[in-house]
């Protein structure tokens, strides 16, 4: 039986897609594991906020633990 061109071609063909799918892979797999699922940066100061909102803590926990970050807030910033 002869063999033509065509079945070079194929050959190329599945080599190609098969490096598509490995690599496919490989990056799939790269950005799961460095995602970074804790979104973004939240202020603390909504968070403080929110929590005071749910009941979590008192309103005289809420504006000591406001007072501790505006004065940590000043601190850094001169």
């Amino acid at each position: 039986m002869m063999y033509g061109w065509h079945d070079g071609v194929w050959g190329v063909v599945w080599m190609i897609l098969s490096w598509g799918v490995i690599v496919g892979l490989v990056w799939a797999a790269v950005r799961a594991f460095t995602r970074d699922e804790r979104g973004p940066r939240r202020d603390p100061r909504d968070v403080l906020g929110e929590r005071f909102a749910r009941g979590e803590i008192d309103a005289e926990e809420y504006h000591e633990r406001l007072r501790v970050l505006e004065d940590a807030g000043t601190q850094t910033s001169t």
